[in-house]
Formats: structure tokens, C-alpha cells, sequence
């Protein structure tokens, strides 16, 4: 019996020297993922923190934890108000995320902690003051009362589960807006890859302004010795570049590690080699945005012009006071991610598509280049367009032949801003039509945006 005893005693301690082992390895060397996970939880919180005002344990229980990855929900914040620095572990001991804000210029993920370098970015210039009037040009809206359109936007299948802004746009004018709990018309919403197109646009100021040119190529110093040398401007706005991009997000993959372990993303995707014929190949990464950024801000040869330059050139002209265009810890604007607005800024930029780049009789885009992005990209198969929209509905993937909207009414011209987890803005030219869509909707959920922006073009029609 003794013997028995000594032999469990000593099996108990072996057991507790092995999970302190573990612990201690698992604090010292934790594995990626509890890294990219507690960079991510940082990133988002102190966006809605510093960004959007929003309670932090509110954020990481709704918008990280419920929504995510299950080792989300054992992620752990803490906020310092005074330095504006957000970090996160998991149980309060794993991995590390760190997130830091600057005013107008929002949150960067500091992956590899170098809050100083953050910190030193230029401040940024005030937005230009609301104008007054009817929206767009100003604030007040008059919503249309047709019972209708009401009865489709408080129609839950419609706007679907989390919903937090929707506006609809017809002939220049806001004719219907719904917010969930929680959310109004003055607070930023993330787009996600809506980002994308906006960045795209960003590129059609300068190409306005002389600066970048679509077929320009040699883009990068470290591509001017390969065959990365022939990527053109177009080629990466169409998502045809060939470079090697995995934007599989379940896991430790080119995407999550470039967004939540890289201070200079743009660097770490053009770092990557070419795997298909540049011009050929279509293939959806969010690295090809960032490069673009990292592109467009170069051609302005100075670093704080190129961070005034979309609130200069883009937002301030057509309104967009809320808009808030976010840096990684390297300076360059996350174009693949990282726009907040609210859902009536949102809605500007979608009537400054369907306006073909015009607004109030200014051109901010050249003649003719909101067109040209909603031009098939060759290699699509015509599901998405030159200038990083979609031409179809939200399931990216669809096999050839099968369009996501088909079995929805939905107008020929219909294009689309999309964003993860249920971020959409449909323009919809014959109508002249702008749907935003705004919330915290995982795919999971099965919701579809064509539905609503179809019950309303039949009923407008």
C-alpha cells in the first residue's frame, strides 16, 4: 500500500512538473496562432475603443469572441486610455497582441512592439466641418414614407441577423435607413474589403492628379530584378498579378499572419514569389491591396503628403467627415481592411460610383474610371471587375456558370462593395440605386444582401 502510495505521489508530481512545463514553454514560446488570435483581439478592440467609442469588454464578447475562432473566447484585454495602447493574451498568459491608436489615423497592430515608431506618425489634419443642408451635401435627411419600403427594412429576414446600418439611396437622396441597438447614423462601421475599392478609388485621384499611371510597372525595388518586374498597376487592381497569396482565413495563413504578425504587410506580400502568368491568373488576396497602397503613398515621394492624401483628394470633398483610413505599425494605409465610416459615409462613396466620379459637377476621378472598374478583370470570368468590385453577389468561389445572384432580381448592372461578415454596398447604376448594408453577420448565418437590394429595386421599379 505504502509503495502504491509513493508511486501515485510521484506520478501526481511528474504531472504537475509536466503542466507547468507546458505553461512555461507555452508563455515563452507560444504557438503562432495564439498570436495571430490575440492580434487580432487587440486590433479590433482598440478600434471600436478609440475609433468608435464603444465599451472594450462590449467589443471583445460581441465582436471577437462570439463571432470568432473558440480560442477567441479565452482571450484577455487591457486597455490604457492614457496611452491609447491596447494588448491581449490569452487566459491573460499566451501569445501577444498589441494595438495602439493615433487620432485620425485610428488603430496599427504593433506585432513586433515598437509603440515608439507608431506613435511618431504625423498628425493628422482635421476633417473638413459637416455641411449643412440635405444629405449628401449635409446632414438632415428626409426618409420616404412609403409603407413599403419601411415594411422591407423592418423586415428582419431582410436586413438579416446583426444588422447594425442600413441606407438606401435612390436619385441622390436617402429614402430609407434602419441602425440596430446600439448603433445611429454617427457611428463608424467597419467595411472590412469594402476597404478595397475604396483604395481603388484612392488610386484614380492619383492617376487624375498625374502621380500613377495604370500601366506603370516596376512597381517595387525588389521586383525590378524578376519576373515580378512586368506587374503593372491594372494587373494587381484586377487581382491578376500572380503573386502567391493564400486568403484562407481559418488558420496561420499568408492573410492572418500578414494582418496580425507583419508591421510592414505591404513588404511581407510583395515579398512573395510569382506562381501563375502575371495578367492571367485571377486570384483574390488581400496582400495585392496592401502593395497597391504601399505603391500609391510611394508616387507622392513624401510620407506625410501620402498619409493627408485620401482625406485630401477623397473623403473631405464628398463628405466623408467620419471616415477613418487605418495604417499598419509601417505607415501604409491597410487598403485591404481598414475603413471605418458611418453607414451615410459609406453610402457617399457608393453615390460617387454610381456618379461615375463626379460629385456636385467636380470630377474626383477621372472621366470614365468608375466605369472602368466595374469592367470584367480578363482573368475573372467575369466575376469581378478592374477596379477591386465584385460584379455578382457575396459568395466569392461560385463555380463558373452558378452566379451567386442568380435566382434574385436583381438588375444586369448591379455591382457590389464586400466586406466580411456581411459588409455590402450594391450600386446599381439603371436605377440609380445605393444599398448599404452594415453588421456583424458571420456567413454562417446563410444572409444574403441580394434579397433585400432586390425586394427594393422591384418595389422602387
Amino acid at each position: 500500500m505504502r509503495v502504491a502510495f509513493k508511486v501515485v505521489k510521484w506520478l501526481l508530481a511528474l504531472m504537475v512538473v509536466a503542466v507547468v512545463g507546458a505553461a512555461g514553454w507555452l508563455y515563452l514560446r507560444p504557438p503562432v496562432l495564439f498570436d495571430v488570435g490575440a492580434g487580432y483581439s487587440a486590433k479590433i478592440v482598440c478600434s471600436n475603443v478609440f475609433i468608435v467609442g464603444r465599451d472594450a469588454q462590449e467589443v471583445l464578447e460581441l465582436d471577437v469572441q462570439a463571432p470568432g475562432h473558440p480560442l477567441l473566447r479565452f482571450m484577455k484585454v487591457s486597455v490604457d486610455d492614457d496611452a491609447k495602447v491596447v494588448t491581449a493574451r490569452l487566459l491573460w498568459l499566451f501569445g501577444k497582441g498589441t494595438a495602439a491608436a493615433r487620432d485620425g489615423y485610428g488603430c496599427s497592430e504593433v506585432p513586433d512592439g515598437n509603440i515608439a515608431a507608431v506613435a511618431s506618425t504625423p498628425k493628422a489634419a482635421l476633417p473638413a466641418e459637416p455641411a449643412t443642408g440635405i444629405w449628401p451635401e449635409g446632414a438632415a435627411v428626409e426618409p420616404s414614407q412609403d409603407p413599403a419600403i419601411t415594411k422591407i427594412l423592418d423586415d428582419p429576414a431582410m436586413v438579416g441577423r446583426g444588422m447594425r446600418a442600413v441606407v438606401v439611396v435612390r436619385n441622390g437622396r436617402i429614402i430609407g435607413e434602419r441602425y440596430g441597438e446600439g448603433f445611429s447614423a454617427k457611428t463608424p462601421l467597419l467595411g472590412w474589403s469594402m476597404t478595397k475599392s475604396v483604395n481603388a478609388a484612392i488610386i484614380g485621384t492619383l492617376v487624375k492628379a498625374g502621380k500613377l499611371s495604370l500601366d506603370q510597372k516596376e512597381l517595387r525595388d525588389e521586383w525590378k530584378g524578376d519576373g515580378r518586374a512586368a506587374i503593372s498597376v491594372a494587373d494587381l487592381m484586377a487581382m491578376s498579378s500572380g503573386l502567391e497569396f493564400n486568403e484562407d482565413y481559418g488558420d496561420v495563413t499568408d492573410v492572418t499572419r500578414m494582418l496580425y504578425l507583419e508591421p510592414d504587410m505591404a513588404g511581407f506580400a510583395a515579398s512573395k514569389p510569382l506562381t501563375g502568368e502575371v495578367g492571367k491568373v485571377w486570384s483574390y488576396s488581400s496582400g495585392t491591396a496592401n502593395i497597391l497602397s504601399s505603391i500609391w503613398q510611394a508616387s507622392l515621394g513624401d510620407s506625410a503628403a501620402a498619409l493627408a492624401w485620401p482625406r485630401q483628394a477623397l473623403f473631405d470633398p464628398i463628405g466623408m467627415t467620419s471616415a477613418v483610413l487605418e495604417t499598419d505599425a509601417h505607415g501604409t494605409f491597410v487598403g485591404s481592411s481598414y475603413l471605418y465610416a458611418t453607414a451615410r459615409d459609406w453610402a457617399r462613396f457608393g453615390l460617387l460610383m454610381l456618379q461615375d466620379g463626379v460629385w456636385n459637377g467636380m470630377e474626383i476621378l477621372p472621366p470614365g474610371f468608375a466605369s472602368w472598374m466595374r469592367e470584367p478583370a480578363p482573368a475573372s470570368n467575369g466575376e469581378y471587375g478592374r477596379g477591386q468590385v465584385w460584379l455578382h453577389g457575396s459568395d466569392a468561389g461560385t463555380p463558373a456558370g452558378q452566379h451567386p445572384d442568380e435566382g434574385f432580381d436583381l438588375p444586369e448592372d448591379t455591382y457590389w462593395l464586400l466586406g466580411h461578415d456581411g459588409q455590402s454596398i450594391a450600386i446599381v447604376p439603371s436605377r440609380k440605386l445605393v444599398v448599404v448594408r452594415l453588421g456583424l453577420t458571420p456567413s454562417k448565418l446563410g444572409y444574403r444582401s441580394q434579397a433585400l437590394v432586390s425586394a427594393l429595386v422591384k418595389q422602387l421599379d
